[in-house]
């Protein structure tokens, strides 16, 4: 059999054809903003948020209009290390007038997010940045002419800023057409802020010590609502919904002598209770900086003790409950994790 090698068969259906006249239009839409001077990253994210395109298509907008169209200087770096303190970037590149920059990062948990480093509603996005992974960084001016060599120092300067290095001063950087416009309208800014963060604990970040305010125990519900027995089974790791936000990373400290197999069923019976009170959120659980899919890993490493730190972030697009996640995690890191074990086998607990 002979494959079609017709660049227009993606267009004999009725539904594909329509997705690529609504691409189309997009495109040409964004084309025009960015030409009147808004960011791109700025206008995709307000998109996704409204829903308007699929995360699929930020790719291909980024290629067509900063790359083909506007003629964007782009360079791209592997990380060195892992940096969590990146709230400094925006802080250093807000006055850099003569580019509009984008930066592209593939997050391995929320897929592809395009960032506008100069605007601050935007350092929630990136909470930390792993050794070894991707940025891409692209510097415009909105398809008017630019110096390609400052163009160049510009881009090695933010990456390594994302690096952990410190930037060099280029006072050539300050003076340009390019000054940061916030977003149309309050709510575009407010949008790209970690969501319900007047809810989200005061505890442990990433970085921090672990260390919680001391509290009374939490007395968890014996009734139990009613579930198959798969709601209890490993799930698979789902990957979070285009659009979708994700909070900073909570430290929960392991208060138990070892975090063994008891504590795991608690964090396990935990999280099934908020992912079924919450069925569009995940709980994203972190060790040692690596994403931890089965949690029966935490146990068998035999690496989590007393005095260590768990992390988890919460993705999703309307988040809550976390400080009481937090709460009942703390809880079941503790001596006290058995009483989150009561109640049926095949039952999820009502906590949330």
């Amino acid at each position: 059999m002979v494959a079609s090698s017709c660049k227009y068969e993606s267009l004999a259906s009725k539904d594909t054809f329509n997705a690529s006249v609504r691409h189309v239009k997009a495109t040409v839409g964004l084309a025009e903003r960015i030409s009147s001077g808004e960011n791109l990253a700025d206008a995709l994210n307000g998109m996704i948020e409204e829903k308007s395109i699929n995360e699929d298509e930020v790719l291909p907008f980024v290629s067509m209009l900063l790359i083909d169209k506007f003629k964007y200087f782009a360079a791209s770096k592997n990380m060195d290390c892992t940096i969590s303190e990146l709230a400094h970037i925006q802080e250093t590149v807000k006055s850099w007038n003569a580019f509009d920059i984008v930066i592209l990062y593939n997050h391995p948990d929320l897929g592809v997010l395009t960032i506008n480093p100069k605007n601050p509603a935007h350092v929630s996005m990136i909470d930390r940045i792993n050794k070894s992974e991707l940025l891409v960084a692209y510097l415009g001016c909105f398809g008017k002419a630019y110096d390609a060599a400052l163009a160049e120092k510009a881009a090695d300067t933010i990456l390594n800023l994302y690096s952990g290095s410190k930037a060099k001063d280029i006072p050539a950087l300050l003076k340009g057409p390019c000054s940061y416009k916030a977003p149309f309208g309050e709510k575009a800014t407010k949008s790209k802020k970690a969501p319900n963060a007047g809810n989200a604990p005061k505890a442990v970040r990433a970085k921090a010590t672990g260390k919680t305010k001391p509290g009374k125990a939490v007395a968890v519900p014996e009734s139990v609502a009613p579930a198959a027995v798969a709601a209890m089974a490993p799930k698979p790791a789902a990957g979070p919904k285009p659009g979708s936000r994700m909070t900073p990373m909570y430290g929960v400290l392991v208060t138990n002598e070892l975090f063994h197999n008891g504590n795991v069923e608690a964090w396990k019976r935990i999280i099934d209770s908020f992912t079924t009170k919450h069925p569009d959120l995940n709980v994203l659980v972190y060790y040692d900086g690596e994403r931890i899919v089965n949690l029966n890993a935490l146990f068998k490493w035999g690496k989590v003790k007393h005095g260590s730190v768990i992390q988890f972030a919460v993705s999703g697009q309307n988040i809550c409950d976390v400080a009481k996640l937090q709460r009942y995690l703390a809880q079941g890191a503790s001596i006290m994790f058995e009483a989150f074990l009561r109640g049926p086998v095949n039952g999820v607990l009502s906590l949330f």
